[in-house]
């Protein structure tokens, strides 16, 4: 434990639970790292998801951004290239692009394919899968509508999705927004996923809420003050 964070650790009150608000103002105090750190909102949920009807995913697109435009590339043919160029893409293509990225290619943080193309991209699964790239309808990143895809994800559309230990992580900006840039973005995602809550879920649903930057200690927040 270096001194910088041994010092933000003393900050942060051991066992309180901060209203949201609070957890981030103290955020704004504890942050040390010499760059601008992500805020990131880390929430364990009381779900199973090796059960297909307790996985907990979706999209929404946070209203400040991210603090920085994604690189977004598209996988399409004919119009649907012109297209995805026209609205900002960083990088289009067809076949030659999945061979592109079977070569080694990743210089983006999201891609997009066309309904068309998913044959192609689906030999890509083993590249993409683990990276969190790979498209799926559900998270609208297969579609034939790219010109809204692309404009949504450089505008700061994130997705969520549990992981195998019934944990969600999700960035919510930079620590150099104003709080209330932070705290709208942070409450705009824990509304998403508590919406997403499966049917099929018994117990309690959200069991702990946590806030913290890339280098700091996590903040615990009252899930009670959430609406939960």
């Amino acid at each position: 434990m270096g001194k910088k964070y041994e010092a933000a650790f003393k900050l942060v009150e051991k066992g309180r639970l901060y209203t949201l608000p609070d957890a981030v103002g103290l955020l704004k105090k504890i942050a040390f790292a010499k760059f601008d750190e992500t805020v990131e909102v880390t929430m364990v949920l009381g779900v199973d998801p090796r059960k297909a009807d307790q996985l907990v995913r979706g999209t929404i697109v946070l209203p400040h951004g991210l603090g920085k435009s994604k690189r977004v590339a598209v996988i399409a043919a004919g119009d649907k290239q012109r297209e995805a160029q026209e609205a900002g893409a960083d990088e289009v293509g067809g076949d030659d692009l999945v061979d592109k990225i079977k070569g080694g290619y990743l210089n983006f943080d999201a891609l997009i394919a066309t309904p068309d193309m998913m044959k192609s991209v689906g030999t890509l699964g083993k590249i993409l899968g683990p990276r969190g790239l790979m498209p799926n309808p559900k998270t609208g990143t297969v579609t034939m509508d790219v010109t809204t895809a692309i404009r949504e994800t450089k505008a700061g559309k994130v997705e969520f999705r549990v992981d195998k230990t019934g944990v969600i992580h999700v960035p919510v900006g930079k620590i150099s927004f104003d709080p209330d840039k932070i705290i709208e973005n942070a409450r705009l995602l824990i509304d998403a996923v508590i919406k997403a809550k499966p049917s099929t879920a018994k117990g309690k649903y959200v069991k702990k809420v946590n806030v913290a930057t890339t280098m700091s200690p996590g903040v615990l927040v009252d899930a009670a003050t959430l609406g939960v």
